[in-house]
């Protein structure tokens, strides 16, 4: 199976040059329709505002999301219309409490969601609950690209983060086009458990799994030797060259995640190559 329906939601015109490369370039190796989805966020809570005020900054945010819509309308076509694939752009405009249903909407009929890294400096605040969407309400896998990944048509080295957790396993299977055209995939276990059925061969089944399909995988048992599991994949990803990295997302609950931080967040904060995430 490949990819054959992509999609990109874009909601600043700032953030639009590595997702959309990125989509490109996936589009054209697997024969595929990319699909450019540019959203105008209307960032302000009604009923926040003092007593008065809420028609005219209604009004003033409503006609600020057009023209983020626009901008980023007018940076997609730009790029899309010196490609050969086939795409279409469309454009709308949400509250950012509404977001979440129109992203779910979309990506719930996509093979893959390519966004742009939801955290750092400048990144708006609607692109984590973008990324969201697209995994939880939409059930799509998602491919993350920070500003600085060069756009690649495969992955020639994958490094997995297996932690035999079913929100691991979700994303090895979406992986599965990427997994098998590349040269070398690493299942990397970090810390495996001293008691349960796996003990003596962590990563062995999910290694067994893979090769079956035609990928050539080797296990890597790996010691937590820095204090975050992310630190360690990262490291590694570094070590061997690693093109991707695919991972569960949000193996706790969002919320847990977003306070006490969590190997999802480090990661999508941390990593500078792109993140394949499915939950």
């Amino acid at each position: 199976m490949n990819y054959k329906s992509l999609l990109c939601v874009l909601t600043d015109s700032n953030f639009t040059a590595a997702p959309l490369a990125q989509g490109i370039a996936l589009a054209e190796a697997q024969d595929a329709h990319l699909d450019v989805l540019a959203l105008g966020v209307d960032r302000s809570q009604t009923g926040y505002f003092y007593a008065g005020a809420d028609a005219l900054l209604m009004q003033e945010m409503l006609k600020r999301a057009h023209e983020e819509a626009d901008a980023v309308k007018a940076a997609a076509e730009a790029a899309l219309g010196k490609s050969d694939v086939r795409w279409a752009c469309d454009t709308g405009v949400t509250q950012i409490a509404d977001l979440g249903r129109h992203v779910a909407a979309r990506s719930r009929f996509s093979d893959l969601v390519i966004l742009p890294k939801p955290y750092g400096k400048n990144q708006g605040t609607e692109l984590e609950p973008t990324l969201e969407a697209a995994l939880f309400e939409g059930q799509a896998p998602v491919l993350m690209v920070p500003e600085t990944a060069k756009p690649f048509s495969a992955p020639k080295t994958i490094s997995i983060g297996w932690n035999e957790s079913a929100e691991a396993l979700v994303a090895t299977r979406a992986a599965l086009p990427f997994l098998k055209e590349a040269d070398l995939v690493h299942v990397v276990v970090i810390d495996p458990p001293t008691h349960g059925p796996n003990r003596s061969d962590p990563g062995g089944l999910l290694s067994q799994f893979l090769s079956r399909h035609g990928v050539r995988v080797e296990v890597d048992v790996l010691s937590k030797t820095q204090p975050r599991v992310s630190d360690v994949l990262l490291r590694h990803a570094t070590d061997t060259e690693t093109d991707m990295i695919v991972m569960g997302a949000y193996g706790h609950s969002r919320f847990r995640e977003a306070i006490l931080c969590g190997a999802t967040r480090n990661m999508l904060e941390q990593a500078n190559i792109p993140v394949f995430l499915a939950h």
